[in-house]
């Protein structure tokens, strides 16, 4: 059943309307990362498609950005309905192709959806101010505009929430858009671009460019003087080199990076809270989260005991294909990372560490990596100093609040963070001296379309979702007017 639905997904470039195979006809193919399989083969965009894609947004732009707002709510509303209609069609896509269990691939797409949702009903708040100038010589009228045509990057572990989550603010804000998906997984980003026409999103409006030259493609959009606009998540290394190419033209940037997340297990914590938030935090998706926890840090009156409820959930966990009944983690989503997974563990262990349960991959075709827990872990091991992105929950203890505060805010990082304690006014207090963009406070699940999302020092500029969201696609106008 799933093969039938891959094979009714297009397979081509998504430009001004129209499906097109690509001006060089090359192809790439994508894998199931349960198999190692192919299932798919994709046209690869090259420069020529992106100037046409661009060509494509810019002619659409300012019809879009002249739409009443309420045109722009009907549309993406239309597009939510579209996207819960069929949202088994699209969990069974995302499982198949990035490698998320059927009840994972659901929750993606209600979260994805929910942008639609949530955009459809901002695009008819935004506003401008208008008042008198302090000096009385003039009145002060203040516009938001639409920024323009925007080029949005997503990357593989979310293949729905991280394109809407991108889209639906810029088509609220009057913008028209280029999504460049990962080549790992663009089926998903493919079965969309038909919803939307359904749902009447004028041609040229979204475009889409799945491609295996990536740089090519951005460095041509960049380059061109239409685009006004990059929305970019991935790693910090690739936002880098993005924020320098757009530099050049002075392009606005919004930017979702990588994380490090730390756990905070205070000594006041209720273990059973804290055991199921950390399996939450560490386990969705495989640990392949942005803002999945990467550090545990527990109270060490505490550390023996967390340590071993949190191996015993994780040691129960099923791994297999997601589509398998009953499994609860699927595969990672390449050999490179589950073998960078694989590498850290052996070279924790090579090093002391002990590992309480997992430690390594299962003997079976696909990308699989084994829920691991380990204790006793050297400093200087990378695998605390790094975005592990698998199923590994390290786990280190500390005495004092203040120790735990600064090992947590020892990084480039400061995406995500969570805090586990009885007392919430106290972990609050830890919360506020954490230096991270997003929280949860004895939960593991935190993300909501209507929640500011963004990342502080190395991990970001920016915000998405909430009403920030949109305004990263506004520019402000402001007029000096008297009558």
């Amino acid at each position: 059943m799933s093969d039938a639905l891959i094979r009714s997904v297009p397979t081509g470039l998504f430009i001004g309307g129209e499906w097109r195979d690509g001006s060089s006809g090359e192809r790439f193919d994508v894998y199931d990362p349960a198999t190692e399989q192919v299932i798919a083969s994709i046209a690869s965009a090259t420069a020529d498609d992106a100037t046409a894609a661009v060509d494509a947004a810019f002619a659409a732009g300012e019809d879009w950005a002249a739409r009443p707002p309420v045109e722009r709510a009907d549309i993406l509303r239309k597009s939510y309905d579209l996207m819960i209609e069929r949202r088994e069609d699209y969990a069974t896509i995302i499982s198949r192709e990035e490698g998320k269990t059927l009840a994972e691939g659901i929750g993606e797409v209600n979260y994805a959806a929910g942008f639609m949702r949530w955009f459809a009903e901002e695009a008819v708040r935004y506003s401008g101010r208008f008042g008198r100038a302090p000096a009385g010589n003039n009145n002060i009228l203040v516009l938001n505009r639409p920024v323009g045509v925007s080029l949005l990057i997503t990357p593989w572990n979310f293949p729905a929430a991280m394109a809407t989550r991108k889209i639906a603010p810029a088509l609220a804000a009057g913008c028209t858009t280029i999504l460049k998906p990962a080549s790992e997984t663009p089926l998903t980003a493919l079965m969309m671009m038909e919803h939307f026409k359904e749902a009447g999103v004028p041609d040229g409006v979204v475009n889409l460019l799945p491609s295996k030259r990536s740089s090519v493609i951005s460095n041509t959009i960049l380059e061109d003087d239409r685009t006004r606009k990059i929305s970019f998540t991935g790693s910090t290394e690739v936002g880098r080199i993005l924020l320098a190419k757009a530099a050049e033209k002075v392009v606005n940037c919004s930017m979702e990076l990588g994380g490090n997340a730390p756990f905070i297990v205070l000594d006041d914590a209720d273990l059973d809270v804290a055991a199921d938030a950390a399996l939450v935090a560490k386990i969705r998706n495989a640990g392949e989260s942005c803002i999945g926890a990467n550090r545990f840090y527990c109270h060490s009156s505490l550390i023996d005991e967390f340590a071993n409820r949190l191996a015993q959930k994780m040691g129960k966990l099923k791994v297999g294909p997601g589509l398998d009944d009953g499994v609860d983690v699927g595969p990672l989503v390449n050999a490179s990372t589950r073998d960078k997974v694989e590498q850290l563990v052996d070279e924790a262990v090579g090093m002391g560490a002990d590992v309480l349960t997992g430690g390594k991959r299962p003997d079976r075709p696909g990308f699989f990596y084994e829920p691991t827990v380990i204790v006793n872990i050297p400093d200087e091991a990378e695998i605390l100093h790094t975005e592990i992105f698998g199923p590994v929950a390290t786990i280190v203890p500390f005495d004092t609040v203040d120790e735990v505060v600064e090992m947590a805010n020892d990084t480039i990082f400061g995406l995500a963070a969570y805090v586990c304690g009885r007392d919430v006014g106290r972990a609050l207090a830890v919360a506020e001296r954490v230096e991270a963009g997003v929280m949860g406070i004895n939960r593991g699940f935190i993300s909501d379309p209507a929640a500011p999302f963004g990342g502080f020092k190395q991990s970001g500029i920016g915000r998405e979702g909430s009403q920030e969201g949109l305004h990263e696609f506004l520019e402000t106008k402001y007029i000096a007017v008297d009558w």
